[in-house]
Formats: structure tokens, sequence, C-alpha cells
């Protein structure tokens, strides 16, 4: 078998980087804010992230490539299963990434490895991986034709595909919720339509249409709905939303009138999603997978 990596490495990558935008918000505040709530966002999926694990099935010899791998967890879990391959997570975020290493670390994993750079440009060696999956990584490309087509050329021929992304805004209980209450004390942009952003991909006819563009077959976009848990308490979930880049930038120059407005809105939108688990709201998923041709 070929030398594993260590997984203390980090690497710029492809180093200029034509989404700027989101490589700012990803390796700045979006980026700090999900290393502060890592484990409320890996509980937040926990429901969600097994049926991805499921759609990957990844074997122990495998070469697997996880997009936009954050701080690692679905990263580990593959390594794991591919505990005689190599398993290469690629993210924007080097805060991320850094958390993902130690992760890997104190997991005693010795065959996974994390570059920092942007999956449409990063000079994956062609036909270098079995397996390439994302959980929710692949929403935020300017060019996702580039992306997606980089990321085939980085498959092996009959190479698989898995990823998981949101389906459009109202029907993910859970923006529809929080969004719905910040409305009533301030103005929202808008949440779908063009450009790199977590509602990117929900028309599951442009995600077919993209995949077989970029050189993948036999498509599957299954719909995924499961709760996903937010926080113990209104009070706790409160606090995260306002921690979110957008909301903190939207409530920033707001006076106290508004701001105890949002937040007494939220109070009362989020008290029926009140449970024995915490505040379970609903996430509705599509499930892709798909193999290069």
């Amino acid at each position: 078998m070929s030398q594993q990596p260590d997984p203390t490495t980090v690497s710029a990558g492809s180093g200029t980087v034509p989404n700027a935008e989101q490589a700012d918000a990803w390796d700045g505040d979006d980026g700090r804010h999900w290393v502060t709530h890592r484990q409320r966002y890996d509980t937040m999926l926990r429901r969600l992230t097994p049926h991805l694990l499921d759609a990957a099935a990844v074997t122990a010899a495998e070469r697997v490539l996880d997009i936009g791998c954050g701080s690692g967890e679905t990263t580990c879990a593959v390594a794991r299963a591919a505990r005689h391959g190599l398993t290469l997570g690629v993210d924007l975020s080097g805060a991320l990434l850094d958390e993902a290493r130690d992760r890997a670390i104190h997991e005693g994993l010795h065959n996974v490895a994390f570059e920092q750079g942007d999956a449409q440009l990063h000079p994956f060696p062609a036909e270098s991986h079995d397996v390439a999956m994302s959980r929710f990584g692949v929403m935020f490309f300017d060019d996702p034709t580039a992306a997606f087509a980089n990321i085939a050329r980085a498959l092996r021929p009959g190479g698989r595909l898995a990823f998981l992304c949101w389906q459009d805004v109202g029907r993910n209980e859970w923006i529809a919720t929080i969004g719905s209450a910040l409305a009533a004390a301030v103005e929202l942009p808008a949440m779908g339509g063009d450009g790199p952003g977590p509602f990117s991909l929900a028309d599951p006819r442009s995600i077919r249409e993209l995949l077989d563009d970029t050189g993948f077959v036999d498509a599957s976009i299954a719909p995924l709905v499961e709760p996903m848990r937010f926080g113990e308490d209104v009070d706790d979930v409160i606090g995260f939303v306002r921690d979110i880049s957008l909301v903190r930038t939207l409530l920033s120059d707001a006076d106290e009138e508004t701001t105890t407005k949002a937040s007494d809105a939220m109070r009362t939108a989020l008290a029926p999603h009140q449970s024995a688990d915490g505040i379970l709201l609903g996430g509705a998923t599509w499930l892709v997978t798909a193999n290069r041709r």
C-alpha cells in the first residue's frame, strides 16, 4: 500500500480562488461560527449523517474524497470505514480544518489528510479516488459546472458520488420558522435563487442536468426529511441564531427595540418545537448519488 498521509498536514491547495466571497466567509466569520458551534452542528445533523454514510457505502480499501469536510466528522467516519485506504477532506476554512486535524489525531486515525482549497479548482490527481462525498458542502460553488467536472476528474471511471443538499426554503421547517420570526423585525435577503448558497441545489432537475453535463451517470435524487436538534431550549437556540453571521450583521445596527422584537418573535416561533430532546425543527434534503461515467 502507498504511504499513508499525515493527518496533521494542511495544504494551501491551488492558491488563487475565484470564489472569493465564499472563501473569505468560510475562512473568516462563517468558519469561526462553525468552530464555536461544532458540536451543536454535528448533533443537529446526527439523523441525516447516517443516510449519507450508508449511501457512500465506503469499503475497507477505498480512497475517499470529502468535499467541504468542515470539522471532519464525516471524513473521520469514512476513514474508519476505509481503514486500509486513504481519505482526504477538503474545505475552504482553515479554522475548521484545524478542528478536523485535532479530531483525527484524537481518534488515532493515520489514513486521513486535510487540505485547504476550493474543490472547483483544486488540483486533485486524476482518477485518484473511488468515492467523493459531501454533507452540505457542494452548494457554495460560484461555478458548479467547473466544480462537479473537477470532482468527476478526481474519481476513477465508475467511481461513486454521494452528497446531501437542502431542498427549497419552503420545505425546510428550520429556515421557515427562524426566518419568519426574524422577518417580523428586520428585512431578510432572498434565500434562494442563483449563486452560491445553501439552497443553490434545491431544484432536482437542475441537479440532474448538472451531473449529466459534468461526467456523471445513473443519478438518483431521493427526498429525505429528518428532525434536527437546534439546541437545549428556546433561549439556547436564540443565542445560537444570533451568532450566525447573517443574523449578527442584520442586527448589528438595530436599536434595542428591534433586537428585542426579533428575540421575542423567535421565542414565540420556537416554543412549540420544544421536546424532551430539545428544540427540534424539520430539515428537508436531497440525498444524491451518481457514478462517474
